[in-house]
């Protein structure tokens, strides 16, 4: 006799297949205060807000309709990053970058972009010199448009665009983490450059075309350089102006 406990069971149903669980993309969006450190730059960078300006956290965080939390958060990142100075009993202010802070960044920039220039005209194929010479175009139409912010923002695409066609990635990384402040210098004498800046774009995008590598390092390292002095000559005018 079988004992029942150790009998078979049946089942009168089939047992029903298990459903595929479909992996879910979850949205991560960046942090709030990632947005208002983000934006806070755009501010300075654009001299919406100037050097050695108050910054007034309420002020802030009504202008981008958020709490003062995280505009804290982002003033302390700024401190550290260079962008705004907090001190106690005062609070915070855009920093005022001193012609040292500025020559040592734009001497940089200098090296870094003059070795991406060269590259490219190693690397540009005709479609990467037809897209230098849109933005190009767009450069002069924000000139003939007297559009500072239009300048600025052209003048940063193009040079981008060389340091992508350079391929060299490390290169890419390294002028990335300079170009925010590049911008910022760049945008007291956008117009003073004016034409002179996109007639020598037009000359460093022939050399790239013409796969003249050493010309092209040459040409951009005098157009960065030609930059730089016009970042101290507005420096000493403003100064002189003051005095």
């Amino acid at each position: 006799m079988t004992n029942p406990s150790t009998a078979p069971r049946t089942h009168s149903r089939a047992r029903r297949p298990a459903t595929p669980v479909r992996p879910r993309t979850l949205e991560r969006p960046a942090p709030l205060r990632e947005a208002v450190y983000d934006a806070i730059i755009e501010m300075i960078i654009s001299r919406e807000l100037q050097p050695g300006e108050h910054l007034a956290e309420s002020e802030l965080a009504a202008q981008l309709g958020v709490s003062r939390q995280p505009v804290r958060e982002a003033l302390q990142r700024l401190e550290g990053d260079g962008w705004v100075d907090l001190r106690p009993a005062l609070g915070a202010s855009v920093h005022v970058p001193t012609d040292a802070e500025a020559d040592e960044l734009l001497a940089v920039r200098t090296l870094l972009e003059a070795e991406s220039a060269r590259l490219a005209a190693r690397n540009a194929t005709p479609e990467d010199v037809e897209r230098l010479w849109e933005l190009q175009r767009a450069g002069v139409k924000a000139l003939q448009a007297n559009d500072q912010e239009g300048l600025v923002s052209a003048n940063a695409d193009l040079h981008a665009y060389v340091v992508s066609v350079s391929g060299n990635k490390a290169l890419g990384d390294l002028i990335a983490m300079v170009d925010r402040r590049v911008r910022w210098y760049y945008m007291p004498i956008a117009r003073a450059r004016g034409k002179d800046a996109w007639d020598e774009h037009a000359e460093l995008i022939e050399a790239i075309a013409s796969r003249g590598s050493k010309r092209a390092g040459d040409l951009m390292r005098k157009h960065t350089e030609r930059t730089r002095d016009h970042y101290h000559a507005r420096r000493q005018e403003l100064a002189e102006q003051e005095a």
